[in-house]
């Protein structure tokens, strides 16, 4: 799979600032310069904001990003307007413990939201729930309720389910009966409450399953990226998708032919372009509510997926790039930026800028809570990088977490074997050599980075032994699963 260079990314960069017709739909007006940051105003107080989750969009497959395959224009084009973060990292590499450090500002250790169940010892069963497990934190949703916004979430379920505590703070929080539902069923539902609370100022959070493994559209496939010389021993389906996950967690890894590899990966290209289609036909509603010069967009995904990239499908289980490196652009409401910010970033940093850029007030109990920080800075062109850190307990399966040096380095612990991984993502940016026995100071120095990290926020990674057990997601991975 293609790789992002900067060289790659400043070229799609370029290309798509020439892009017009899109690009005028997403700033409600013609194209015009683009603003010089010192004269951009970095307060949009009282401005609406529409926050986007894309699930399971690895950053690779993003034509912006520098995927050879031009399957996100709408994307595209409000990246070539905005600011397009090239190198954001998810905190979690699956969609529970990812998604609710967006609305806290914490990682996941510490909103603990670590797996659906916060207790599975059949026959008792329960699942997560932030108040319970950190009652004193307080969402995004909460703190724009509390200045005067209208929130409301519409998503696809599964992994953010309200009961998880992802509708609090929010007006009105609709998720999909079923699981893994669509864009198809959370747009119109948000454009209806759009259009009802069009002269208020708002917070929507839209979000949709259509790109993740378990969603098939509900046309069924026209396989338009799949070669017309491939003997279908794939079709696509949920089924065929789950079941290429297990094995790779049961055996440790897959063994396909480079067909079908190529099959699974043309068939993810045909879930993003359709989303993505989606996503236009969203925007060009909004723009006849006449919203556009009065709102912030937000663009991300909570993690990427693998498609065989280490021998496996899907996503949680590790943390590498192809799960943790995701997208993220900000398009500020009357600006044309086309600012390509390569700075390493992490997904923790999303609240906090969402606050800044809305110069709210902060309640007293959030004022210490939020653990990145604003990325206000780069739109001044100042740098923003940082190393940032991911973990997962994925399904208790496995006990990992990782820290990526803003200077390319990457060093993952599993804790329940204690096995180290070292790579400089530079020379080696998919994650294929293991450098621990060649680099053993780095890697020394990284391991006291992580364990230091994770003490200093309340989760000392000595203090209790990793054992594996099971956590299950889906209901077929364990009996008495309970649906939320």
């Amino acid at each position: 799979m293609k790789r992002l260079t900067r060289i790659s990314i400043m070229k799609f960069a370029l290309v798509l600032l020439a892009l017009t017709g899109i690009g005028a739909i997403l700033a409600g007006r013609g194209t015009a310069e683009p603003a010089k940051p010192a004269a951009m105003p970095l307060k949009f107080k009282d401005y609406n904001v529409v926050f986007v989750s894309f699930d399971a969009l690895q950053a690779a497959h993003v034509h912006s990003l520098g995927y050879s395959r031009d399957i996100t224009p709408t994307i595209d084009a409000m990246a070539a307007q905005g600011y397009n973060f090239t190198n954001d990292i998810s905190v979690s590499s699956w969609t529970v413990p990812a998604s609710m450090t967006w609305f806290t500002g914490v990682y996941p250790s510490e909103h603990k939201l670590t797996n659906k169940f916060a207790v599975y010892e059949p026959p008792v069963t329960k699942l997560s729930n932030l108040k319970e497990l950190a009652p004193n934190i307080v969402t995004l949703a909460e703190v724009l309720k509390q200045n005067g916004y209208a929130t409301g979430g519409f998503t696809g379920n599964a992994g953010v389910n309200g009961f998880f505590g992802f509708a609090q703070g929010f007006d009105v929080y609709f998720y999909e009966k079923g699981k893994f539902g669509s864009m198809g069923v959370s747009i119109p539902k948000a454009l209806e409450w759009l259009a009802a609370n069009k002269g208020k100022k708002f917070f929507l959070f839209l979000h949709g399953y259509d790109i993740h493994g378990q969603n098939v559209p509900a046309e069924g496939f026209d396989y338009r990226f799949v070669d017309k010389g491939y003997d279908k021993k794939y079709t696509g389906s949920a089924k065929e998708q789950e079941d290429l996950r297990e094995e790779g967690l049961e055996k440790g890894q897959l063994t396909l032919r480079d067909e079908d590899v190529k099959f699974w990966r043309a068939i993810y290209d045909e879930k993003i372009n359709r989303t993505d289609e989606k996503f236009k036909q969203f925007l060009q509603a909004f723009e006849k509510l006449g919203l556009m010069n009065k709102t912030i967009f937000v663009l991300t995904s909570d993690h990427g997926t693998e498609f065989y990239e280490h021998r496996h499908f899907d996503h949680g289980f590790s943390l590498y790039q192809d799960l943790v490196h995701v997208p993220l652009i900000i398009k500020l409401p009357g600006v044309v930026a086309g600012k390509v910010v390569t700075d390493q970033v992490s997904s923790i940093d999303v609240m906090p800028t969402i606050l800044d850029l809305l110069d709210v007030r902060m309640p007293e109990a959030a004022k210490h809570q939020l653990r990145g920080s604003s990325l206000v800075p780069a739109f001044r062109g100042e740098s923003v990088a940082k190393d940032v850190y991911s973990e997962t307990d994925y399904r208790l399966y496995t006990f990992k977490r990782s820290v990526t040096t803003k200077d390319g380095w990457k060093f993952i612990y599993t804790l329940e074997n204690k096995t180290r991984e070292l790579y400089n993502l530079k020379s080696d940016p998919d994650e294929t050599t293991n450098l621990v026995d060649k680099e053993p100071k780095i890697a020394y120095e990284l391991e006291q980075k992580v364990f230091a990290h994770f003490k200093s926020i309340g989760s000392d990674l000595t203090a209790r032994p990793w054992v594996t057990g099971l956590n299950p997601v889906y209901d077929s991975q364990a009996k008495g699963a309970k649906k939320p």
